[in-house]
Parts: structure tokens; C-alpha cells; sequence
């Protein structure tokens, strides 16, 4: 699979896809200046739901309230339970679509260089995301589609708070009614054929948004740029210069920043759920558990996380000055922002020196995990490794060439993973080889956040009996994506094909059932970087197999 500069293939965990089944993987989290959607390593309640119509009207309050990644959590949940009630599925359409706006209109690099564009330029931005969509979705999806989704982003971007605030402000709530009801009844699902009906269609309704609302081409345009990803799946989206940034210093595994992961408690700050070790913040004293109640004199404690991120990007040797609360004491904290080093093996242990056991945690497959990996085992063998636990519960992906590499690592011969998509150049069958491989025992633990590059391993250890693997069902994220830059520093996520385990398995949306299950626990909280080999459940059962006598090599 191609890695050059035009496209990269990985697998990512979207805002809306990936792993994000509840409410502490909804959160948006933040490696400051890297920008993904995170996932809580702590185990959480299930919700406990009664019925499909008192879900849907608890959903829709939140979606009032505008807490809009409860809403989605909620019918997420619900789902899974009414998976065919229709009440429901809009709602997590609706709500996603409106995260959407929000996290656009909460994105400097949207608000100052794409949504003010000329009608024109827009229009090219436009051309180009339709172009990649119908060359190189893993499905075809005619012009029609593409448009109308845009066009219901439009009207739904129409009721969103922000975006009225940043666009109308002011305008009287019958002329948007009034408008919305022209976009329903005129261009809902008007038929549209090649790139220029596409574009007639669209300026269309910017000279009428123009002329009824006052509202500027630009803002118009860029709800169809990014509305014609609705039409497809969680995992495709369009990428604002700033987003496209923030995931390729993701995939790098670096970026400039002060090196926390943070989530949003409203009315207390942001709350540090982890501080990268060797950054500016761990340097400053900062601990997970913080709150964060400042940020340069501003009050965030009422901000989305993304407000917050905004507050503390900046420029490489500039300070920020933070104001935290550590219990009942508030500290201030000065911070200059460096480049930092996010590592995908947060902790290599050995966890039981009498039996030789050692203990990765991978949080990610990034450009550098594979060195890192070769180090840790390494290292692992002289301090005397027999048996390796390989922890990769709440790893949501990251690059296929990386994946590749590092299953080789572990499997001597056969299939590890192949692909297939539309197009011919998405079609590849990975192989083993066998030197360098490592036959230790070995168990891999897996939970329902272990998704795409994680599933790829799971997968491959499964159907070559290579180990055990303990936990709970994998996600069930089963796709590839590639990145396509486009003009004007933007770029398109798409799901370019679907990858097949070594005996054929696609497991989309039903995932890797472990060997050995392991209820989850709710008075068990887990951390990034943290390993606790007499109270986690699944290390606890994994140190029980590799103690037992009947050790494997291959099971």
C-alpha cells in the first residue's frame, strides 16, 4: 500500500466510527498540537436503557441541551439494543451531523481560511472531494447523493446554534424557516448528474441564501464540501487544514505542543487524563487528575475540548500559562511548547521475573512503532522475557505498512492480512517471513475499543493458533482508509477497501471474540501508561495461562 505524500493508508478512529461505542469514547481527546478522537482507557457502566421511544426522547433532550456527544453515546447505545428502530437511527444521524458543525465552527483553520472563500474557489474544493469520492470510495455513489447529503447539512447546519452565531446573527427564526422549507421542498434529493449539475445545483442555492438570509457563498459551500462524506460511511470524512495536520503529526507520532490528554468536565475545566512522560507538561509538574480551569487568563471551564485545544496550540518556543486545580489547591503552571514525542509503547515491563512474563502496551501502530517494538523486545529478552502478554485493549489502529511489520514479527509464514477494494491498486495479499520471528508464548488482550490494525493482529493470531487472546470482542472496524490531499491544504479520508483475515474472515461491525473471555469490570479503572499486574482483570487471567502448564508456543 502506497505511503507517499498524496495518500497514506491507515486506519484511523473518526469522531463518529471507529471505537467509539460510549460516552468516555465519544470525548473528544487531544494530543496538543495532534488533535484525534480518543478513547478512555477506564472501563464505564453500560447505560441501562428500558425501551427504544424513552431512549430517543432522552437523546433528543440532550441534542437540545446541545450536548450533542451524549446524544450520540445515547443512540449508539440504543442501537445496539433497537438496532432497526428508525426514531433512533436519524437522531445519531442528526446529532452527528450537528457535532459536525460544531467541531467546524470550533476549528480556527475552518473559520479563517475556508468558510470565507469567494463562491468560485469553494466550488474547486468542492470539485475536488467529489472527484475523490467517485474515483476511489470503496463503493460507487452517484452525484445525486453527493449533493443532497450536502444539502441536508445545509439545513441542519441552519438550526445550529454556532453556526447562526458565526454567520446570521440576528436574522429573524421565520425567514430561516422560511428558507429551510425552500431547501426541503426544492433541492431535497433533486436529481443531479455530473460535476456541472453539481455545481449549478449548488450556486443555486447560494444566490438564494445570499438574497434571503444574507448569507455568504463561502459558508454555504463548505456545508456540501463537507456534507458529501454523510453519504458514506463513519470512517470518510473531509479534512479542514488544521484537522489534516493534526492526524498526519498523529500518524507521525509527534507534534509541537506541552504533551497532555485532556477531556472536557463542564463547569470544572479540562481534566488531564494523562501526561505524556518527558513533555513539557510532565516536566512543569503537571499530573493526570488536574483540572485545568485557565488557559492564559481564559476561563475554559465551561469550553469544549476543542475551545480548550484552540487556546493551547501554538508556535514552537512560545509559553502558555495555565491555572490548575490539584484537589483543594490551585497551582499555576507555565509551560513552553516543544516538539513531543507520543510513543505507541507507553510501558515495557517485564511483570513477573520468577516466570519470565513480559508486558508491552501499544496504543497505536504509528510510523515509529515498529523500531519501537524491535527495542522493546529486545530489551525484554535480556532482562530474561520467556512469555509476552501484548496489550492492545483500547488501540484503535494506525498504519497498515506498521501492522504488517509488526505482526511478521510474530508469525513465521502464511497470510497476515489482505485487501480488497474497488479500484486494482487496493488489492494486496501481505505474507509472513520467517527470519527475525519470535516464538515466545505469547497473549494478546483485546477489548471492544481494540479496532482496525488492532483487529488485523487479533485476526492473524487467531486463525494461525500463534496465542491466546483474552478480553472482550474487538470493535469490529474492518475497512482501510487512504488520504487524498487536495487543494488548499485540506484533504479526504476515504474507505478505499476492506481487509480479510488470514483465512478469509471480514468481521465489520461483528469484530475478534476472544479465547478467553473476560467479563469487564466496573470497580477496575485502567490508565494510559499504567500497568497493574495484580488487579487487572485481563492481565491477572493472561499471567494465569502463561504460569499454567501448558504453556504454548502455538496452541
Amino acid at each position: 500500500m502506497s505511503c507517499s505524500s498524496l495518500r497514506r493508508s491507515i486506519w484511523e478512529r473518526s469522531v463518529f466510527g471507529g471505537a467509539a461505542l460510549r460516552r468516555s469514547l465519544l470525548r473528544a481527546t487531544v494530543f496538543f498540537g495532534a488533535a484525534v478522537a480518543g478513547m478512555s482507557q477506564a472501563t464505564a457502566e453500560p447505560l441501562r436503557l428500558t425501551d427504544a421511544k424513552t431512549a430517543a426522547t432522552d437523546a433528543a433532550r440532550l441534542e437540545r441541551e446541545r450536548k450533542w456527544r451524549d446524544a450520540i453515546d445515547l443512540y449508539k447505545q440504543a442501537l445496539k439494543t433497537w438496532p432497526q428502530d428508525e426514531a433512533l437511527s436519524y437522531g445519531l444521524r442528526r446529532s452527528q451531523f450537528q457535532f459536525a458543525v460544531e467541531r467546524r465552527y470550533t476549528d480556527p483553520s475552518f473559520t479563517k481560511q475556508l468558510r470565507t472563500l469567494d463562491r468560485e474557489t469553494a466550488l474547486t474544493l468542492f470539485d475536488d472531494v467529489l472527484d475523490n469520492i467517485q474515483n476511489h470510495f470503496v463503493d460507487p455513489i452517484n452525484t445525486t447523493s453527493i449533493v443532497a447529503h450536502g444539502t441536508e447539512s445545509l439545513w441542519l447546519a441552519l438550526s445550529n446554534e454556532r453556526f447562526l452565531e458565526n454567520n446570521l446573527f440576528g436574522v429573524a427564526d421565520d425567514r430561516l424557516k422560511a428558507f429551510r422549507d425552500v431547501l426541503r421542498t426544492r433541492y431535497w434529493n433533486k436529481p443531479v448528474y455530473y460535476k456541472e449539475g453539481a455545481r449549478q445545483t449548488i450556486s443555486e442555492v447560494c444566490a438564494l441564501a445570499q438574497d434571503q438570509l444574507g448569507l455568504d457563498p463561502g459558508a454555504v459551500v463548505m456545508e456540501y464540501v463537507f456534507g458529501a462524506c454523510n453519504c458514506l460511511d463513519d470512517y470518510s470524512n473531509v479534512l479542514s487544514p488544521g484537522r489534516r495536520g493534526d492526524l498526519y503529526s498523529n500518524i507521525r507520532g509527534s507534534f509541537v505542543g506541552i504533551g497532555i490528554v485532556l477531556e472536557a468536565e463542564v463547569g470544572k475545566g479540562m481534566r488531564l487524563v494523562q501526561v505524556l512522560p518527558e513533555s513539557p507538561a510532565a516536566e512543569s509538574g503537571l499530573r493526570a487528575g488536574d483540572l485545568i480551569a485557565r488557559i492564559d487568563g481564559t476561563d475554559c471551564r465551561f469550553m469544549s475540548t476543542d475551545e480548550s485545544a484552540n487556546l493551547l496550540s501554538g508556535q514552537e518556543g512560545s509559553r502558555v500559562q495555565l491555572e490548575v486545580i490539584r484537589s483543594s489547591e490551585n497551582l499555576n503552571v507555565a509551560c513552553t511548547r516543544r516538539p513531543v514525542k507520543v510513543r505507541s509503547l507507553p510501558v515495557v515491563k517485564i511483570i513477573d521475573r520468577s516466570n519470565g512474563v513480559g508486558y508491552i502496551q501499544m496504543t497505536g501502530f504509528q510510523q515509529g512503532s515498529v523500531a519501537e517494538l524491535d527495542a522493546a523486545l529486545a530489551q525484554l529478552e535480556q532482562e530474561g522475557m520467556k512469555s509476552l502478554v501484548w496489550d492492545l485493549r483500547g488501540n484503535p489502529g494506525g498504519l497498515l505498512p506498521a501492522s504488517v511489520e509488526i505482526l511478521d514479527r510474530f508469525i513465521e509464514e502464511g497470510v497476515l492480512v489482505s485487501t480488497r477494494g474497488r479500484n486494482a491498486d487496493q488489492n494486496f495479499t501481505y505474507t509472513a517471513h520467517r527470519p527475525g520471528t519470535y516464538n515466545m508464548p505469547l497473549v494478546l488482550l483485546v477489548d471492544g475499543n481494540s479496532a482496525s490494525a488492532s483487529e488485523i493482529v487479533a485476526g492473524a493470531i487467531r486463525d494461525h493458533k500463534r496465542g491466546q487472546i483474552v478480553g472482550r470482542n474487538t470493535y469490529g472496524k474492518w475497512s482501510v482508509q487512504s488520504i487524498y490531499d487536495i487543494r488548499l491544504s485540506c484533504g479526504v479520508r476515504l474507505t478505499t477497501a476492506k481487509f480479510y483475515s488470514p483465512k478469509g474472515d471480514t468481521l465489520g461491525k461483528i469484530g475478534v471474540k476472544p479465547d478467553v473471555e473476560v467479563p469487564e469490570g466496573e470497580q477496575f479503572e485502567r490508565r494510559l501508561g499504567e500497568v497493574d499486574a495484580e488487579n487487572d482483570p485481563d492481565v491477572v487471567k493472561a499471567l494465569e495461562i502463561l504460569r499454567g502448564p501448558n504453556t504454548f508456543t502455538k496452541r
